[in-house]
């Protein structure tokens, strides 16, 4: 069922518009008393539109490709992702092979104590990092927020900048999956060529998100299923292995006592880590993103992002302990681990030594629907950066147009067929055209994570300036402005110390040094083109627009009678307003019932 008070707020708002008095100007006692007058007479008329609006009828194709002030017009997106999609994808929709095959090099890289200190630690900057996206998500839920975040509150220049680089990372993720689809396959039939298989992927990926938002929803929701019991089963095992309960060998802390460990290569090998744990973290920020399309955003988003608290900590804090008590972290299988070698999983390799001889066969499943759910989210994510950006002018008007079931179709079109040449690239010689395409994304993950923390400042600081009261925000971030300051200043060491290694041994290794920060120089290229060839400038405090598209604003499909305190002190016939409206939506679910 379609929430009535916003349909109602919507209705109430179209009357406004007719009226000669706007709702928000200072009215004297006849007026007002006229106005107490309009809203009894139009009680009934506003039931019958609520009962109508409820039939589900669709708005016009014009008006969804509109550009008017009316929220339902500029989005044109449906928000039809419910709670339950939003948990889980919350919850699992991230698990990826970042955790399942590459947490074995973390615990090569610095030991069990390393490798847990950082998933500790960046676990920690994460939380903040969505701490304070939910904040801003909650109170203004747009699809594709980062950038329109960095455009309203700080400079459109950087919200330019930030979300082609974020559109063009997740079109290179999505390639990157096609290539991970190809090689799982061919595990299960090597003689069938892997092109077949990844071509075979991008339809079903194109099929997933062609034809509602709940398709993709849907399938987040199982992929996640898949994969949270997987980690549970994984958790659950490893801790009976780890006992002596299975495998014939008591674990216990042993390989935390071997030469080296726990703490391998000491706060370099932490460093050095954070990198690789950071890039297992990414995606998690997709919550951001699926706001725009959810269908009570002001009560699923907080939600989910609470619980990214609990799965950081069982998820990806679990995985990691059970995995550095029960393999040694100089196992040489750990730095082997791939798509096409899923029996050297630090996963598979726990399993193993339950006695569950099939392990790999297993994880080689799993892994394959983990390639899925990570291409299904990264064309999503894609899709919803590039519509965004059109519809701010930053991109060819061509990519707002949604289809009547409200997906930006030619979005979709351009980014899947980008990540599909992409992937054809990577057939080409010895894939260094590939590589260097890859490179090109290299930080850009980071790069936003900066973007959402300094937007957030930002964002509370205008809200603060304007006079609006903070206890009147659906979601406060926690520990702020601690939370976002730690953030841009932990993520800021990782993006520029993330290329140590090109000047480790005493020699400087060009090739690493160039892959690992070529993404940073086409970044404040675009920010330099953005900011010169549109001459944007910096947005002031008290000029930055919180109103719109925010639960303050009485045109937006989330706006939420009465909330804003300021609004309701300062104009008494709103409040009023606000009263009669709860009044006669009240009366109209009796009816409707």
């Amino acid at each position: 069922m379609r929430d009535l008070g916003a349909i109602f707020a919507r209705r109430q708002s179209k009357r406004h518009r007719h009226q000669s008095t706007p709702p928000l100007v200072a009215q004297d006692e006849n007026t007002q008393s006229q106005t107490h007058s309009v809203s009894a007479v139009h009680g009934i008329d506003e039931i019958v539109e609520i009962s109508e609006d409820m039939t589900g009828s669709e708005p016009k194709e014009d008006e969804q490709e509109a550009t008017a002030s009316s929220q339902t017009k500029v989005h044109g997106l449906k928000r039809s992702l419910s709670a339950r999609h939003l948990s889980f994808i919350s919850l699992g929709g991230t698990l990826g092979t970042g955790l399942f095959i590459s947490a074995g090099t973390s615990l090569a890289t610095a030991g069990p104590g390393g490798a847990l200190v950082s998933y500790v630690f960046l676990g920690g900057i994460v939380f903040f990092l969505m701490s304070s996206l939910g904040e801003m998500a909650t109170f203004m839920p747009i699809a594709g927020s980062f950038n329109e975040y960095s455009s309203r509150f700080a400079d459109p220049a950087i919200g330019f900048a930030l979300g082609w680089n974020y559109w063009f990372n997740y079109v290179c993720v999505t390639a990157s999956e096609l290539v991970a689809a190809g090689i799982v396959m061919r595990n299960y039939l090597p003689h069938v060529n892997g092109v077949v298989w990844s071509m075979i992927s991008a339809a079903i990926l194109l099929g997933l998100n062609l034809f509602s938002v709940r398709g993709y929803a849907e399938a987040e929701f199982w992929f996640a299923a898949i994969k949270v019991v997987t980690v549970i089963v994984f958790i659950i095992v490893g801790i009976v292995v780890a006992a002596g309960g299975l495998g014939n060998h008591t674990y216990g802390v042993e390989n935390w006592k071997i030469e080296g460990a726990p703490f391998y290569d000491g706060v370099p090998g932490v460093l050095a880590t954070l990198v690789l744990t950071g890039y297992a973290f990414q995606g998690t920020e997709v919550v951001g993103i699926i706001a725009g399309e959810a269908a009570d955003p002001v009560r699923t988003v907080p939600k989910a992002i609470r619980q990214v608290f609990w799965r950081i900590l069982l998820f990806y804090v679990g995985c990691i302990f059970i995995i550095g008590l029960i393999i040694p972290y100089n196992d040489p299988s750990l730095v082997n681990a791939s798509t096409d070698n899923i029996g050297q999983s630090p996963f598979a390799m726990v399993f193993s030594k339950a006695g569950l001889k099939p392990a790999a066969d297993v994880m080689n499943a799993i892994i394959l629907t983990t390639v899925l759910s990570a291409g299904n989210s990264c064309i999503y994510i894609a899709t919803r950066t590039l519509w965004n950006l059109a519809m701010h002018g930053q991109a060819p008007a061509v990519f707002r147009k949604v289809t009547k079931s409200g997906i930006p179709m030619y979005s979709l079109g351009l980014s899947l067929s980008i990540a599909t040449a992409i992937f054809l690239l990577s057939l080409i010689g010895n894939q260094v055209v590939y590589t260097w395409i890859l490179s090109l994304a290299g930080v850009t993950g980071f790069v936003s994570w900066l973007g959402i923390a300094f937007s957030h400042l930002r964002f509370r600081g205008a809200y603060v300036r304007q006079g609006f009261d903070v206890n009147d925000l659906p979601y406060k971030s926690v520990l702020y402005p601690f939370g976002p300051v730690l953030c841009l200043v932990v993520i800021t060491v990782i993006v520029f110390g993330q290329g140590w290694p090109s000047f480790a041994g005493g020699s400087f290794h060009a090739k690493t040094f160039v892959t690992s920060y070529v993404s940073i120089p086409v970044t404040v290229a675009l920010y330099l083109f953005w900011k010169f060839g549109k001459k944007t400038k910096w947005v002031r405090l008290e000029d930055a627009d919180i109103v719109k598209d925010s639960i303050f604003d009485q045109t937006s499909d989330v706006y939420a009678p009465g909330r804003n305190s300021r609004e309701t002190r300062s104009h008494p016939v709103l409040l009023a307003s606000s009263q009669d409206s709860m009044a006669s939506v009240a009366t109209g679910v009796k009816l409707c019932t």
